[in-house]
């Protein structure tokens, strides 16, 4: 049975869904309502005479026939996007889509800053940036770029540091005044911790002792968020004590809105990592990234170099 042309949409837009696990997020990439992505693989999966997926209203599952007829149209997207990839190499020019990834504050403070600049430079190439704090799977979310913070990183990925951070542990001056400084980790006892909730408070709160060993202390707060972001501003409103990354933070520390403390006892630096698929094809256009974003983070002030751009693009403040 030959597969008529307009099917091959259809095999593209069932591949993503697949990869999206999901016929909105599919939708959404794709640009288009979610009925005609509904309508496409109903209308494939009536040509074929099989059932390809099975939907519930909670989870998307492949049935056996729909395992099969994946492999091969991801294959073929694969081999379309392999196509188009060398006709850009032959010609010289970066060109076509990115997918990139990265976490929510380090992709609004500093990553998107840093790829209108690589548009710009590039204007052949476009992106597609998703933001999110919880660790992503490249294969299966198809991303050519995931930007990673983390103090180390594991499997089969191909990852470049692009620079160096620290976290920090900081609150407001005024919390400060109130509940005191903490001198020593075992201090945080009697503190308020704010909790960042993707990551195990032993892993979070882990600091160095005597000995070069390292010690988790077993804190207690009133908020636990998943976002990073949201524990800074509660910081700010004098809530409580609080673990970030010094990025996150080097504005509010400037304006002295924030303080460090407990400098150089919290253990364990954070690598700012560009990680890629591990596969034998990276097109130009991504390579071409990651070497940007090399150069943009280059060197220790990529942090204040960072805010301060911000900082002249913000508005005026109204008094």
């Amino acid at each position: 049975m030959s597969t008529p042309y307009d099917d091959l949409p259809s095999m593209a837009m069932f591949a993503r869904v697949v990869q999206l696990r999901s016929f909105s997020a599919a939708a959404r990439d794709a640009g288009v309502a979610k009925s005609a992505v509904s309508k496409r693989i109903a209308a494939l999966e009536a040509r074929l005479g099989v059932r390809l997926l099975v939907r519930t209203t909670r989870k998307l599952a492949l049935t056996e026939d729909g395992l099969r007829f994946y492999e091969h149209c991801a294959a073929l997207v694969a081999a379309a996007q392999a196509a188009e990839d060398a006709v850009s190499e032959s010609s010289g020019l970066a060109r076509g889509p990115l997918r990139i990834n990265s976490s929510v504050a380090f992709a609004e403070l500093y990553l998107a800053r840093a790829i209108a600049e690589f548009l710009r430079a590039y204007p052949d190439v476009t992106a597609q940036l998703t933001i999110d704090d919880r660790f992503v799977d490249l294969a299966e979310g198809g991303f050519d770029l995931v930007v990673r913070i983390a103090g180390r990183l594991t499997g089969a990925m191909v990852a470049r540091r692009l620079a160096t951070d620290h976290t920090v542990v900081c609150a407001a001056p005024g919390y400060l005044a109130r509940a005191g400084t903490p001198r020593t980790p075992a201090d945080l006892l009697q503190h308020n911790c704010l909790r960042y909730a993707l990551i195990p408070a032993q892993h979070e709160w882990r600091f160095r002792a005597a000995g070069g060993t390292r010690v988790s202390v077993p804190i207690r707060g009133n908020l636990v968020a998943s976002s990073g972001t949201a524990l800074r501003e509660a910081a700010i409103a004098e809530l409580g004590l609080a673990v970030t990354p010094r990025f996150m933070i080097a504005r509010e520390l400037a304006a002295g809105a924030l303080v460090t403390v407990l400098d150089g006892q919290l253990a364990g630096d954070m690598g700012i990592f560009a990680v890629q698929p591990d596969r034998k094809h990276v097109p130009a256009r991504v390579r071409l990234l990651v070497d940007f974003l090399a150069r943009w983070f280059a060197g220790p002030d990529w942090v204040t170099r960072g805010f301060a751009a911000s900082a002249r693009s913000a508005p005026p403040t109204r008094r």
